[in-house]
């Protein structure tokens, strides 16, 4: 396979991309990544535009984005759907259609990113398949800058720093736990997580307290990744016995399956009553082995983590995790959008 066959493929969850597809994408991030640290110009994606069209905030993807569009030579757009008039209603009369909507950006631009949580949705898995429907009617790529359902561009990330920080990555134990806070997040970079660190030979450990299971499609899924790259996946209810001898331990927090009926306040409420799920420096150091930090941010200090853990520049890795998503998603674009090598 050449880099030039991902010209114009969507990401909108690893689960599209082949394994080699993925590898490539991992291999040229290092290179950027080394390019950028050489101090060389690049002019990639020169002339180029890369529309970003946000439902919902972020705290690093947009930065992330434009800063790579502007490191390949080209042009990143922030769009705004309260200032446009596309309708996620199929009714008439609603707004214009995701359809022409779509399409039209794909005549001003090279690519096409979305962000689609749970807040702008009425059901869970809504925001998804409009990013599908998009990729149906797109004349360029799609890349997903985080749904309802996948974060692909932090999963890579992920893979991407877990590589550069403990090498191969088959045989590795991560312990993806459930952690409290009250800010209630998304499942995307989660599933998104366990999927792609089974599909790389990882020993998966999933932990979360009763009624925090996450979709059984995506752990199915996780399942049979784990199977095929000789990893494992287990789930629990426990979360030291989760991070037990754990290389790698993710303490995020998550909603639970009824978000969209019970509400935020509801969720708040549930999660107080699991405040001691958190990765404590006594954790790390009667458990893990030796219990790195991994984490997509923003960290709940103090509550997901402690500042102990999180300040410790040999058992941290969520610096340079940020920074990883800068390299990745500018090899993402540069390959999808027809960058020139």
């Amino acid at each position: 396979m050449s880099w030039n066959d991902l010209e114009g493929k969507d990401l909108i969850s690893v689960k599209d991309w082949t394994k080699e597809e993925l590898d490539i994408l991992l291999r040229v991030a290092g290179d950027l990544k080394s390019r950028y640290y050489s101090g060389e110009e690049l002019d990639i994606l020169e002339n180029d535009t890369f529309m970003m069209l946000f439902f919902n905030s972020s705290t690093r993807t947009r930065q992330s984005f434009e800063a790579g569009m502007s490191q390949l030579g080209g042009h990143s757009q922030f769009l705004a759907p309260e200032t446009m008039r596309i309708s996620l209603d199929r009714e008439p009369g609603g707004g214009e259609s995701i359809k022409d909507t779509t399409k039209v950006m794909g005549r001003y631009s090279e690519g096409i990113g979305v962000r689609l949580l749970e807040d702008k949705v009425d059901y869970y898995g809504q925001g998804t398949e409009i990013l599908y429907e998009m990729g149906k009617y797109s004349t360029v790529p799609i890349i997903n800058m985080a749904s309802d359902i996948y974060h692909p561009c932090q999963s890579m990330t992920d893979i991407m720093t877990m590589q550069e920080k403990v090498g191969a990555l088959r045989g590795k134990k991560i312990a993806v736990t459930w952690a409290y806070s009250p800010w209630v997040r998304s499942w995307g970079s989660i599933q998104s997580n366990i999927l792609t660190s089974a599909l790389f030979g990882m020993d998966v450990n999933l932990a979360h307290p009763e009624g925090y299971e996450l979709d059984p499609d995506v752990l199915d899924l996780t399942e049979e990744n784990a199977k095929k790259s000789g990893g494992s996946f287990t789930v629990t209810n426990e979360m030291d016995e989760a991070i037990k001898e754990a290389d790698i331990v993710y303490p995020r927090n998550w909603m639970s399956p009824d978000r969209y009926e019970i509400g935020r306040e509801k969720e708040i409420e549930m999660a107080g009553k699991h405040k001691d799920w958190k990765y404590t420096k006594k954790r790390q150091e009667e458990l893990t082995d030796p219990g790195y930090l991994l984490h997509c941010m923003p960290v709940d200090r103090g509550n997901e983590v402690e500042d102990e853990i999180m300040d410790d520049p040999e058992l941290s890795f969520v610096y340079d995790q940020a920074e990883n998503r800068l390299h990745l998603q500018k090899a993402l674009m540069a390959l999808t959008m027809g960058g020139s090598f």
